[in-house]
């Protein structure tokens, strides 16, 4: 038996899963952690980490180190990854002495092309699919994947994401029509830009992200369901459609009153459901598959793998959870 904790130190939050794993492959989650860091707030076209955010990025992590003092230290494993904040930061050899002097071991910076692999393994080992897209929003990245026969066939990392496509066009408050017409635009034209899209078409979709799962936690709210996992959970392109005008409709308190979204992102959520409502439309797709499985479960699963020479075998449902997004609500 071992114990794993993954550290995703993503654009807008930093996340760790902290999982026990057998040598048959088997394993089980034992705790989530959530804080909501900004990270990559006023990054601008220079891409510098900022200071204020570098701090609170800095005292999540403390955290998540006095949290991982429960585990017996002789059998955990702890490894961190970064993506497109740390990825893109132009200031990022600061950042990663300053994460080792807080944490004491090397943060590990994601390519795209990486942070899309991890996502494709994180989703391919928890659903029963052959055939789909898979989307992952991030803070200032977007990552998609063409799965083929539950190959990835294709993947591209985009620089788009719920933060900085919120501060490139939109409002904080009210979003005006002529702001959200330019961020359409810029979307559309980096997705017709990936030549092979086209090779998607009326496939489902399979997204990931916290803008993405919002959605999810927005419907199961309205439709009075208690129990707010989303993984597995679907959407028609119509009921997507639905939630996204009401989230238009409203200025930036209105959005923070809406049940299952978090205060911490309403003044990003608009332009955090971008592109899945662009790629929605792009593709013809005519539903969403919302997934809890990503870049930290795929790293996991692989780890795993290695370690173990198995394939990983589903866990056990009970696992503690301990996360800000959802306390909030």
């Amino acid at each position: 038996m071992t114990v794993i904790a993954v550290i995703d130190l993503g654009s807008n939050s930093v996340r760790m899963t902290v999982s026990r794993y057998h040598a048959n492959g088997s394993y089980d989650v034992l705790a989530r952690f959530q804080e909501m860091v900004r990270l990559s707030a006023g990054m601008g076209k220079e891409k510098v980490l900022q200071p204020e955010a570098i701090k609170r990025t800095l005292v999540a992590l403390e955290k998540f180190k006095l949290a991982l003092e429960a585990y017996n230290q002789d059998k955990l494993s702890v490894h961190a990854v970064a993506t497109a904040a740390v990825r893109q930061a132009s200031n990022q050899k600061e950042f990663l002495s300053a994460f080792k002097k807080t944490m004491g071991f090397n943060l590990r910076v994601l390519t795209g092309e990486e942070e899309a692999h991890y996502d494709y393994v994180g989703v391919v080992n928890t659903f029963p699919i052959h055939d789909a897209l898979i989307l992952d929003t991030g803070g200032a990245s977007s990552e998609i994947v063409l799965v083929r026969d539950k190959k990835a066939i294709h993947a591209v990392s985009l620089p788009v994401g719920a933060v900085n496509i919120s501060e490139r066009y939109l409002e904080r408050d009210i979003v005006s029509a002529r702001a959200l017409f330019q961020a359409i635009i810029g979307l559309r034209q980096l997705f017709g830009d990936i030549a092979w899209l086209h090779e998607a078409m009326n496939l489902p979709l399979i997204a990931l992200g916290g803008s993405n799962r919002t959605l999810a936690k927005i419907s199961r709210k309205k439709e009075k369901i208690q129990d707010m996992a989303i993984h597995g959970y679907h959407l028609t392109m119509s009921d997507v459609a639905t939630i996204y005008q009401e989230i238009l409709g409203k200025n930036l308190e209105g959005r923070k009153k809406i049940p299952g979204l978090a205060k911490e992102r309403g003044d990003i959520i608009v332009g955090g459901l971008l592109p899945l409502i662009e790629l929605l439309l792009y593709t013809e797709s005519r539903q969403v598959i919302f997934s809890q499985s990503g870049l930290r479960e795929g790293f996991l699963f692989e780890q795993i793998t290695l370690n173990t020479g198995h394939d990983v075998v589903s866990p056990e449902p009970a696992a503690m959870t301990v996360d800000t997004e959802d306390v909030s609500q």
